[in-house]
């Protein structure tokens, strides 16, 4: 029988593997493994979700009006530059599917998003990855990493699984000397865990070659919903409105996107409980000899003295109930990400990882 074949490129790609969420055996574990909110979403999304069940067999909006207005509102953007996406994943393949395509290439830094290289590969293009400084997005490194078939360069700021970030003069840099061709995409995934920063939006504004791209699923607690968005120029969005199918998005996420979006005092706690543990356990982690990079996100990315010690670690943390993220894939095998959960859970994970650095196995 003759196989059909898909094309090459393709079959280039490694399985997206998301961290853990469940141990056999075990009926009461702790997650911290995926960067999710641990106080979930905020009251006024889950009356939304509710709201909702009364309207399932009906399409939902195919041009997302009401979020991408409650997005311009509450964030001071233009609602006719805004795209909504099933989580900003797909906002990302959309960009892939528009500008992306045999013979061009799709440039990220080596600890970057997986899914980055996945949508380039997926449209045809070819991945190329760029050497960081220190687990810090290095942009002269990404610059000459560029060449006349560079089409989209993507970088998270704050990044992921490092944690760090650079600042906006150095973004600005990289935005100008990118060549003509070229888009710089912002995923600003994390960007909302930030005080004052806006993700990149106003250098969308300011510039022809800039995308930000944002999500529900962290700081806001929906990414069991699925739904992301994308800032861009106006000639950007109608591309990718081109690709995007009608109703890409429910009814329930945009309804609780809508509600979330609109509950600032529950985001604005979320921040400020989050930045608060995020210090404690960075700090408690360290009295225990397991340095860390300053984050700026909901995580700390743990460094062990070697793979051997990091997957040792991982082994034990899971013997107590303790869900973490092994980052091996994003070259970073001696690294653990441990998501910042609520105080029971990071004085749980920092206790644990304590005994193991004093010998318990």
């Amino acid at each position: 029988m003759t196989q059909i074949e898909a094309k090459a490129s393709v079959m280039e790609i490694d399985l997206y593997v998301g961290g853990k969420s469940s141990l056999e055996g075990v009926s009461n574990v702790t997650k911290l493994s995926s960067n999710e909110n641990p106080f979930g979403p905020s009251p006024d999304a889950q009356e939304a979700v509710k709201r909702c069940v009364h309207e399932l067999h009906r399409y939902p909006s195919s041009d997302h009006s009401a979020l991408r207005n409650a997005l311009a509102e509450i964030h001071g953007l233009k609602a006719d530059n805004i795209i909504c996406g099933a989580g900003s994943d797909e906002v990302i393949t959309f960009l892939c599917q528009a500008y992306g395509g045999e013979g061009t290439e799709v440039l990220y830094t080596e600890h970057g998003f997986a899914m980055y290289r996945i949508c380039a590969l997926a449209a045809g293009s070819t991945p190329v990855v760029v050497k960081e400084r220190d687990r810090v997005v290095d942009v002269d490194a990404i610059l000459a990493g560029c060449t006349d078939k560079t089409k989209l360069v993507f970088i998270a700021n704050p990044a992921n699984p490092t944690g760090t970030m650079i600042g906006m003069a150095e973004i600005e840099r990289l935005a100008a000397g990118i060549p003509d061709q070229a888009l710089l995409v912002l995923d600003g995934a994390y960007a909302e865990y930030v005080e004052g920063y806006d993700g990149g939006a106003k250098l969308v504004e300011m510039r022809d070659n800039v995308v930000m791209t944002r999500t529900f699923s962290k700081i806001y607690g929906l990414g069991g919903l699925r739904i992301g968005w994308g800032y861009a120029p106006r000639a950007v969005i109608d591309v990718l409105n081109r690709v995007r199918g009608p109703f890409n998005v429910s009814n329930t996420a945009l309804a609780a996107a809508e509600a979330a979006v609109r509950d600032t005092a529950y985001t604005e706690k979320c921040r400020a409980d989050n930045a608060r543990l995020r210090a404690w356990l960075s700090e408690a982690l360290a009295e225990h000899g397991v340095p860390s990079d300053t984050s700026t996100a909901n995580f700390v990315l743990a460094r062990f003295a070697d793979a051997e010690e990091a997957k040792a670690c991982d082994a034990y943390l899971q013997k107590q109930g303790l869900l973490v993220r092994q980052v091996a894939g994003y070259g970073l095998p001696n690294c653990l990400r441990i998501t910042v959960g609520d105080e029971p859970g990071c004085r749980q994970v920092a206790h644990a990882v304590g005994q193991f650095k004093a010998g318990a196995r």
